[in-house]
């Protein structure tokens, strides 16, 4: 199968450089719109789709963005990896400012959000234990150049949009042991796995949240300058990716590409054959 990396940018990341046969294309879902037109083309001999999360101009906050709408929209454009940029604070000394973290494990603490594809009529329950591809986290590893990087972290994922108070950020810092938190995520990275794509989060590091006794609270200005740095950073990996991953996707070896095997509860005749079509990109292989 030839592979398709799909790139979901970030605050800071809106655009990838270099790309060939390029194009934005508007995809509709059953979901709504994406949150924006998607950039089709290659590089390095590989296509590739980008779509900014928050949409140009940065329109969407955390918890408006349309993430189903996102999912569906890009396993209708053939993508086999789903490479999520974003940013986020640090609990971790060592992750410092600046860095980028390969996240291997989410704690989803959003509550106003659309966080499945299936619902009453068409009932499934996918494995999350291992939310992220180890696989294509290798490579986006491997892709990173000019950063310090960290392989392996916990995502604390938040609603948002206001950042977090002191407590909270010492309440997951030193009782529930996440390294990094963001608000983008979740339920991204639940939808990928339901659409049985191929799901890896960079995160990029631009402050310490608000536990650092020698940083103080959260200040936007000096997260948007960091930003910066860090998007030059996160086009670098991208441009790494082809060569890193290969123009062939293969059977993902941890069964990213058969979530869906055995996920689905509701028996056939007793299906809503409305919700049934709404699926008809993300689960079609199996219904």
């Amino acid at each position: 199968m030839e592979r398709v990396i799909g790139i979901i940018g970030g605050s800071g990341l809106y655009e990838i450089e270099g790309l060939e046969e390029r194009a934005q294309v508007t995809v509709d879902t059953p979901w709504g719109p994406p949150s924006d037109q998607i950039v089709t083309g290659r590089l390095g001999g590989v296509k590739m789709a980008f779509l900014p999360r928050h949409g140009r101009g940065h329109v969407h906050t955390p918890s408006s963005v349309p993430y189903r709408a996102n999912i569906d929209a890009l396993k209708r454009l053939g993508v086999t990896d789903i490479v999520s940029i974003s940013a986020v604070g640090s609990f971790r000394e060592e992750m410092a400012p600046g860095d980028f973290v390969i996240v291997d494990q989410f704690i989803d603490r959003t509550f106003a959000r659309e966080k499945s594809f299936f619902g009453p009529g068409l009932v499934a329950h996918v494995s999350l234990a291992h939310p992220t591809c180890p696989a294509l986290s290798g490579a986006c590893f491997s892709a990173a150049t000019g950063v310090t990087v960290h392989m392996g972290g916990t995502y604390l994922a938040m609603e948002g949009p206001q950042f977090s108070t002191l407590a909270e950020s010492k309440l997951y810092r030193e009782v529930w042991g996440a390294d990094v938190i963001g608000m983008t995520n979740m339920p991204e990275a639940k939808l990928a796995r339901e659409a049985e794509i191929c799901y890896a989060s960079v995160a990029m590091v631009t402050d310490y949240d608000s536990w650092h006794p020698g940083h103080g609270e959260v200040d936007i200005t000096r997260i948007i300058a960091t930003l910066g740095a860090n998007a030059a950073a996160a086009r670098a990996l991208i441009a790494g990716l082809p060569k890193a991953l290969g123009a062939t996707h293969g059977t993902c070896p941890h069964g990213c590409d058969t979530a869906l095997d055995h996920a689905i509860m509701t028996a056939p005749d007793r299906r809503d054959p409305a919700l049934a079509a709404r699926l008809s990109a993300v689960a079609g292989r199996v219904l």
